[in-house]
């Protein structure tokens, strides 16, 4: 075979190998949030679900920022922008190696993690609720935390350990700002 030959025959395996290279990096795309970088709903719940079912001790949580409409409407979408992203950091720099964190949408997060180790329910709550600055402002964050561990359910679900950790969650906000249960 000459070389025209074999370029030619080779021209049809390098597009299909651009072209899924492409498709990979689009669907990794679509499973994180572009302004957080966490995982999206859908990135995120295959992996929670296998974190569960490996560990039936892990901690699953929802957190819901208080108020978040007021800084948008205040100082518009850029700072609440800068708190959605803080907020993401934060609840990704807690749960560490041991956990995964998930942007739901809107101002809602979740995160499994299987091992607290030195970490606390109360060193989350300090970070969440740790004021913003964007444009030479100073934002007061705070946020409502609700959680469950998958073995306290009679079907220790990812699906049945969220609903608990919504219904903690609002009981939380039902107690006032910055409140965890």
């Amino acid at each position: 075979m000459d070389t025209y030959t074999l370029a030619a025959a080779g021209l049809p395996v390098f597009g299909w190998a651009l072209h899924g290279g492409l498709l990979a990096r689009r669907l990794a795309t679509a499973r994180r949030d572009p302004l957080t970088g966490l995982h999206t709903r859908a990135g995120w719940t295959a992996r929670a679900e296998r974190l569960i079912t490996r560990h039936p001790g892990a901690l699953v949580l929802l957190v819901d920022l208080d108020d978040f409409k007021a800084i948008n409407d205040t100082h518009g979408h850029a700072a609440g922008d800068t708190v959605l992203t803080a907020t993401a950091q934060r609840l990704s720099d807690w749960c560490g190696r041991d956990g995964i964190a998930a942007r739901l949408g809107g101002d809602e997060f979740a995160a499994v993690i299987t091992n607290l180790g030195d970490a606390n329910l109360f060193d989350l709550w300090s970070a969440l609720d740790t004021p913003v600055t964007h444009d030479g402002h100073i934002l007061r964050v705070s946020a409502s935390v609700g959680h469950c561990t998958a073995d306290q359910l009679p079907v220790p679900t990812l699906t049945d350990a969220l609903s608990a950790a919504d219904a903690a969650m609002y009981a939380a906000k039902g107690h006032g700002r910055r409140n965890t249960h």
